[in-house]
């Protein structure tokens, strides 16, 4: 069952005869689940990742997010167990050496890690998840689940106007952001790891993209999904192999 109670289509929401994305949904065969796809979405910080992410999983019933455990502090509205699993150093310490994540990272000072059980259950059960991490975590995920993993980079519209989106938000010092800022090139120069490249400039633009790059995904494990040429295109002009000029001028800028 959808989240309005009505029937779904290999975990993905049925609709009026199309998607927004121009993808139209038949109904289930009887065959089996297939696996679950694992969404890696990662930017610098700010780009708008995490808000193209709840927005996804608010559409698709099958998509849940993944919980990292981080030992960073908890920031105003974030919800134990919802956001993130807050532990201590000791704690994720002992994760590490129990080798009970998938990925971790130091970022900013601060350890994210996932744990590896929740996520080979996902897979097994035919569950989509999606994880909000930086080029390490979707590195060791790849080494992990080659065949599984489904890589997305979400691109500023410049360096510039990542910095005024991260001082609109207010919710680090100063002092943390020009940090974000000076590692932001860093992370944008792994963009060519990944399978796509999105520029969130608009976001409802962005959007449309990443759900037409996601529903592709999922036609082609065997869900019953058709995309329309148009929603198809958008998906090609994304793959790096057409983002090459951009993500070059967005590193030398």
């Amino acid at each position: 069952m959808n989240k309005d109670g009505a029937p779904t289509v290999m975990g993905l929401r049925p609709s009026a005869g199309t998607t927004s994305t121009g993808a139209n949904v038949a109904e289930a065969g009887p065959a089996g689940r297939r696996r679950g796809i694992l969404l890696v979405l990662s930017s610098p910080s700010g780009a708008g990742k995490s808000t193209l992410a709840r927005q996804l999983i608010d559409e698709f019933d099958n998509l849940t997010l993944s919980v990292s455990s981080t030992t960073r502090a908890p920031r105003a509205g974030e919800v134990e167990g919802v956001h993130y699993r807050f532990v201590d150093s000791a704690t994720f310490r002992a994760m590490i050496e129990g080798d009970e994540l998938a990925e971790w990272a130091q970022v900013h000072g601060n350890f994210y890690g996932t744990p590896r059980r929740a996520v080979a259950e996902a897979l097994s059960a035919g569950r989509d998840v999606v994880f909000d991490i930086d080029w390490q975590g979707a590195r060791s995920l790849t080494k992990l689940w080659p065949e599984d993993v489904l890589r997305v980079f979400i691109l500023p519209p410049s360096l510039t106007e990542l910095a005024a989106r991260l001082r609109k938000r207010a919710t680090d010092a100063e002092a943390v952001i020009e940090r974000r800022l000076a590692r932001a090139k860093d992370e944008i120069s792994h963009c060519d790891e990944y399978d796509y490249a999105i520029v969130n400039d608009d976001f409802a633009r962005a959007y449309h993209t990443l759900k037409s790059v996601y529903l592709s995904r999922c036609a082609n494990a065997g869900d019953a999904i058709h995309l329309d040429p148009a929603a198809l295109a958008g998906v090609e002009a994304c793959r790096l192999s057409s983002m090459g000029a951009r993500v070059a001028a967005l590193i030398s800028s």
